[in-house]
């Protein structure tokens, strides 16, 4: 697919901007970007005040407020556990999310509306790294395949809008994300996350050893949120086609190197454990970002230097985080 660029368009400080998921990681991260940036109307709505699952609901919400440009980034998330065991509410939850919040886009108008997925969506044994044109092309991952088909159909609904509307909706691909505001819920968080949690009650217990899901062996990639807030940002003002565009470093290391890490930042005298028993996911995921690059936007967080300030954070922070389970769509 040949990448369409058009002319840079700024979005106007003034602009009304709505952040559906504020809350949550991805979120969170848009409205520090955002305000860093000047940006003066800034719509946000919580769970409490805004059900997205509810088409009724989320187009009262649109045409009360108007918002010229969407940041899709709300969603039900976790690890391979939480969308193992609850499968039909990542579907159900994830689908309904993102069809409300882009058919009230359309309805109302909207100016541009960008649209985040998840690197899941591509097939288990795809060639790496993974290029866009690898969606549809094989079977998806067991473990998070709920959540991949609910991303899958979202990122066909921007392109159907686009094509039969003519809807500037864009979607974008981001890579394994971790940083300030994550979920450290050992019952629902990703890798990075579980693992600092993991480390720092075994450091708190004075536990000697930590156990890990798998043999350590698979291959992850790893983007810092605030560089993939400032990739939103910039698809948004330098980017419109139809499909998707990989968002990454670019980098991957195995998950017992990530562990080590994470050791080496929260708890050097702890031993590893691998669970064997337990699913390694996919053997390898890294993304293609050659087009990214080719814009001209490249992520600028090492990963240890991330690690680090991510566990400050969690430091700062851990006794409201504690046992919550935080999710993206608040």
């Amino acid at each position: 697919m040949t990448i369409l660029q058009l002319p840079t368009s700024p979005i106007p400080v003034e602009a009304r901007v709505y952040v559906a998921g504020h809350r949550g990681l991805v979120g969170s991260a848009i409205i520090r970007l955002l305000k860093q940036r000047g940006f003066r109307n800034i719509l946000t709505a919580t769970s409490a005040e805004l059900d997205l699952r509810d088409q009724a609901a989320v187009d009262t919400w649109f045409e009360e407020n108007q918002p010229e440009y969407v940041y899709l980034v709300a969603g039900k998330v976790g690890g391979i556990m939480a969308n193992s065991t609850r499968p039909a509410e990542f579907l159900y939850d994830n689908m309904m999310i993102h069809g409300t919040v882009v058919h009230a886009s359309h309805r109302i108008g909207v100016t541009k509306l960008l649209y985040l997925g998840s690197s899941c969506i591509y097939p288990r044994d795809s060639a790496q790294p993974i290029v866009e044109e690898a969606l549809l092309t094989g079977p998806l991952e067991p473990t998070n395949e709920a959540y991949a088909l609910a991303k899958i159909s979202g990122i066909k609904l921007c392109d159907y809008y686009r094509s039969q509307y003519g809807c500037d909706f864009i979607s974008a691909m981001p890579t394994n994300l971790y940083g300030p505001n994550d979920n450290f819920d050992l019952t629902a968080s990703h890798v990075l996350p579980a693992l600092m949690r993991k480390f720092h009650d075994a450091s708190e217990g004075g536990v000697g050893g930590v156990e890990i899901w798998g043999t350590g062996s698979a291959k992850r990639e790893f983007l810092h949120v605030d560089d993939l807030a400032d990739c939103c940002h910039f698809l948004m003002e330098n980017y419109s086609d139809t499909g998707h565009i990989n968002v990454g470093t670019g980098i991957d290391l195995s998950i017992k190197e990530l562990a080590e890490m994470i050791r080496a930042e929260v708890y050097p005298e702890a031993d590893l454990f691998f669970d064997t028993s337990k699913p390694d996911g996919m053997p390898r995921k890294v993304l293609d970002v050659s087009k990214l690059h080719a814009l001209g936007w490249k992520a600028e967080t090492d990963l240890r230097t991330g690690v680090a300030s991510t566990y400050q954070w969690f430091l700062e922070n851990k006794d409201t985080l504690r046992g919550a389970t935080q999710k993206a769509n608040n």
